[in-house]
């Protein structure tokens, strides 16, 4: 068992939810219990599974957490193009939340990569 706070990629990922809980804060209020909770919960979904898979016990548990937060990137990724292409999100917005979402699964990724190394 290791403490996530300490990894850096839990780090950027819980940053990255605090600034998609800012922005989408500005989206219609009938949004709410669509789009906005949509993009709110996959972007958590990162930081949580990185911490839940840092609390089990074992190389393949915590393998197996990391994929599904590099899955929660992913939909994040979609959903905030959606968001852009409907409007709700500026263009500087979603390139900078983007492009960390994508930051965030090359991390991943090469975190995975150690783990199963």
């Amino acid at each position: 068992m290791q403490d996530f706070k300490k990894l850096k990629v839990w780090e950027k990922s819980h940053d990255l939810t605090l600034a998609v809980y800012r922005v989408t804060a500005a989206f219609p209020k009938e949004e709410l219990y669509g789009l906005t909770s949509q993009i709110r919960r996959s972007c958590a979904s990162i930081p949580a599974n990185v911490a839940e898979g840092c609390g089990r016990g074992g190389k393949a548990e915590f393998a197996r957490f990391l994929q599904v937060a590099a899955g929660s990137a992913s939909e994040l990724e979609y959903h905030l193009l959606l968001a852009h292409d409907l409007g709700l999100l500026e263009d500087g917005n979603h390139s900078l939340l983007s492009g960390q979402a994508i930051e965030l699964k090359r991390m991943l990724a090469s975190l995975l990569e150690k783990v199963k190394g």
